[in-house]
């Protein structure tokens, strides 16, 4: 029966805890990229999720065992058809908002359920059924696996999510041929808009913070990337599942936390692809997506940067970690830059653990791959191009923010095959910028200035990085001067 989920895989819940930074001093220099706000929100940690004392009926959950997580999903529910109430009439003019029929949950480990017309057992997923016009969710296997990774409003995100088809539905935005890919990221957008609303303190059941808050939400996105596909995937299916990347689905969630739910209505076939311009999505024969993190890796990277950029003095290579060796920086390892002397210095067992990915047998562990640390060394090496254009701060706010833009742009520019002097080439790969995002939200690192401190806001490290991915050198030394 036709469905909208969220394509979740319970082994890949990993948690990823959003890392304490130490943040920049300095003042913003511009209203439209001020490093301390999110989206326009002073970007401050806080209280997140369900209200100590609701005193607002939430909505009755069919098939519900009474617990915990249905009485969360119920008042998510209630609180999002409050948001709609308001915001869809003025989103869509001319139309009136209609709340689903029921709510309904069910134990993916029972064999009784069914939703949709469908048994529930296996069933481990969020769905949004538009055959009956019902909301349904796994009360016993993915709802409490959110929770316990990403607190109680990753339950309400989730939710929020499959509200958006609903609401999708109701606009007529899902008109036949419209892509499972645009369904999903027009919802992610929609819960981002309910999400500005929550944190914008108008809701009675629930809070959530700009800076920690938030950055457990996106953290929580991460889970629900697509799996990796090859080229063959796409050649030999006639109607691919998709429904986005992690850098994708956090993005769309970023439009609609910016811009409202009127702006995800933009988002269609002919945005998304030109969003993802050249950028690779899937892996082509033979490929991996993983470089494990050597000496000969890493000088190949720096390779390739001084073929990409062609600076007319490229930073030195060194492995030799002694923090006073840099008159001018603090250390900010596994990779750091040193103006006096020019130098990136590279703890290279710190950057390749970094590095590494989770294994199947710890689904606990945070996702990560190689581009969580080839990331921050070209982070690095981008501080040494603003070093050397003579005229930019590098230990401000607004200097970590540029380069995480800057990085976002290295990191576009090497989606072309570089071929090194050694021999060795260097390519962009589909799941790089997942792992590029998953790096942004656990240790800031990318969106650091020269002595590795980050602003509060996994949002705008990620935001300022997506503005570098889709634009050049130039945006980004305007946007963060």
């Amino acid at each position: 029966m036709p469905r909208r989920g969220l394509g979740f895989a319970i082994g890949a819940a990993a948690v990823m805890l959003a890392a304490c930074s130490t943040t920049v001093q300095g003042a913003p220099v511009s209203v439209f990229a001020d490093p301390f706000k999110v989206a326009g929100m002073r970007a401050v940690d806080g209280p997140t999720g369900l209200r100590d004392s609701v005193h607002r009926e939430g909505r009755s959950v069919a098939e519900s065992d009474g617990g915990e997580i249905d009485e969360i999903a119920g008042q998510s529910v209630a609180d999002i058809e409050q948001f709609w109430d308001g915001a869809f009439p003025a989103a869509f003019p001319g139309r009136t908002f209609r709340p689903v029929d029921a709510v309904i949950s069910w134990d993916a480990d029972d064999y009784d359920g069914v939703f949709c017309g469908s048994e529930t057992y296996g069933l481990v997923n969020a769905a949004f059924c538009p055959i009956d016009n019902t909301i349904g969710w796994d009360r016993a296997v993915l709802l409490p696996a959110l929770r316990q990774a990403h607190g109680d409003m990753a339950i309400t995100m989730v939710l929020a999510h499959e509200y958006g088809h609903s609401v999708q539905q109701q606009a007529r935005l899902n008109r036949r041929g419209t892509s499972t890919l645009v369904a999903e990221q027009q919802a992610d957008c929609f819960s981002g808009a309910y999400m500005r609303w929550v944190a914008e303190d108008n809701s009675d059941r629930f809070t959530l913070s700009t800076g920690d808050g938030l950055n457990n939400l996106l953290a929580g996105m991460i889970v629900f990337r697509d799996p990796l596909l090859t080229e063959d995937d796409f050649v030999y299916s006639d109607d691919i599942d998709e429904h986005g990347s992690a850098f994708e689905r956090i993005s769309a969630f970023q439009f609609g936390f910016t811009d409202g739910a009127a702006a995800c209505a933009a988002i269609d076939a002919k945005e998304v692809k030109q969003r993802r311009g050249e950028l690779p999505v899937a892996l082509q024969q033979g490929e991996t997506g993983e470089w494990p993190v050597t000496e000969e890796s890493v000088r190949s990277f720096i390779d390739a940067l001084n073929t990409k950029f062609t600076p007319s003095a490229p930073p030195e290579l060194s492995f030799d970690t002694d923090p006073s060796s840099c008159p001018d920086a603090r250390p900010s390892p596994p990779a750091s830059y040193c103006p006096a002397t020019n130098t990136i210095t590279v703890d290279l067992a710190g950057l390749a653990e970094m590095g590494s990915s989770p294994t199947e047998f710890d689904p606990g562990a945070p996702f990560s791959g190689d581009n969580s640390a080839y990331s921050v060394l070209v982070s690095r090496y981008m501080l040494a191009l603003q070093h050397a254009r003579g005229n930019l701060a590098l230990d401000t706010a607004e200097a970590a923010l540029r380069t995480a833009c800057l990085t976002g742009v290295a990191t576009t520019i090497l989606a072309q095959r570089v071929t090194t002097p050694d021999g060795n080439t260097i390519a962009l790969t589909a799941g790089d910028l997942d792992e590029a995002v998953a790096g942004l939200l656990s240790n800031g690192l990318v969106a650091s200035d020269v002595n590795g401190e980050s602003v509060p806001a996994g949002f705008s490290r990620i935001d300022a990085f997506r503005t570098g991915v889709l634009g050049d050198q130039a945006r980004c030394l305007k946007r963060f001067p």
